[in-house]
């Protein structure tokens, strides 16, 4: 038995269909549908955090992280640096 974890529930992961702790028979399956979980939300969610699944005791644990900040070039936008 494996199960999917989601380390940290944001809003998006709040607001869709997608549950937290779900048991399954094989480990194959949980890994398959955390892979599918985490290509739908690092596409289809906000983008202001970055999913991965790892394997953790025979469980997939589903890593949330903020997405670093784009690089700065200086500019202030205010179509006068060009």
């Amino acid at each position: 038995m494996s199960t999917i974890i989601v380390e940290k529930e944001c809003g998006c992961f709040k607001r869709s269909p997608y549950e937290n702790n779900i048991a399954f028979e094989s480990k194959d399956d949980a890994l398959m549908e955390a892979t599918t979980m985490v290509a739908h939300m690092n596409t289809k969610f906000c983008q202001k955090h970055d999913f991965e699944a790892r394997e953790e005791n025979g469980n997939i644990v589903i890593a949330v992280d903020m997405k670093s900040a784009p690089a700065s070039s200086g500019c202030c936008g205010g179509g006068h640096c060009s």
